[in-house]
């Protein structure tokens, strides 16, 4: 292996060994789910390899059960992973010079990685886009081959696993917690919270997902425009 690669490898594995204990925890989490959800091996390994973001990859196993809902399933998806363009527009600078391995690091920029990435201090010696490269390759394999092997322990397994179907439920939970913790204003999270609940009781549970979603996303853009018009008046 040329002496680029290496330097690059060397330079990168240590800044991904933390990622390395939480992604194959929640991989073989999210493998033990989808198999307790008739999902064999092969659905995971593709999901984990093809989709590569967690929390829509849980949402993914619901959705795959449900009638299928193509525009509901863009939305959720755009609303859970929309902080991802954020990331893109902080990674311009640092993938303009990285050729056609920019594709692969679009597509494999999780929260873990981004964060490894943008902050790393990448020595003068190392080519930074295959620093950057390997850093990303190595947090999709770690969330790889725990989702796989979670989802050959489950099938090895005698019996139901009861509770499984709460791990998503755990998930977002968790989710919607640090988010709320690092919140400035709690003007989203309370949104989320009262259409969502609203929404529930007026179209039930198998059709109020679609309609929250648009609401959320309408009172916050128009909360923004009534903000905006109200500074320019000042």
């Amino acid at each position: 292996m040329d002496n680029k690669y290496i330097k690059a490898f060397k330079a990168a594995f240590p800044k991904t060994i933390p990622i390395f204990a939480g992604f194959t925890f929640l991989g073989i989490s999210y493998g033990m789910f989808a198999n307790s959800q008739g999902f064999n091996v092969w659905y995971s390994l593709l999901m984990s390899s093809l989709i590569f973001a967690g929390s829509v990859e849980f949402l993914t196993i619901g959705f795959l059960l449900d009638v299928f809902q193509p525009l509901t399933v863009l939305l959720m998806t755009l609303v859970v992973n929309f902080r991802h363009f954020f990331y893109g527009i902080s990674m311009l600078e640092k993938f303009k010079e990285t050729g056609l391995k920019k594709y692969y690091l679009i597509f494999g920029m999780c929260d873990e990685t981004f964060s490894i990435n943008y902050t790393a201090k990448i020595p003068e010696d190392v080519d930074q886009g295959w620093f950057l490269f390997f850093v990303t390759l190595l947090n999709q394999c770690y969330w790889v081959t725990g989702a796989v092997l979670g989802s050959l322990l489950g099938a090895s397994m005698d019996g139901e696993f009861v509770g499984m179907e709460f791990v998503m439920t755990a998930l977002f939970i968790v989710l919607f917690l640090e988010s709320f913790l690092n919140e400035k204003e709690h003007f989203s999270s309370y949104l989320g919270l009262g259409v969502s609940a609203l929404s529930l009781l007026i179209f039930g549970q198998a059709n109020f997902l679609l309609p929250a979603l648009l609401s959320i996303a309408g009172i916050i853009l128009l909360r923004e425009h009534v903000s905006q018009r109200e500074g320019a008046s000042r």
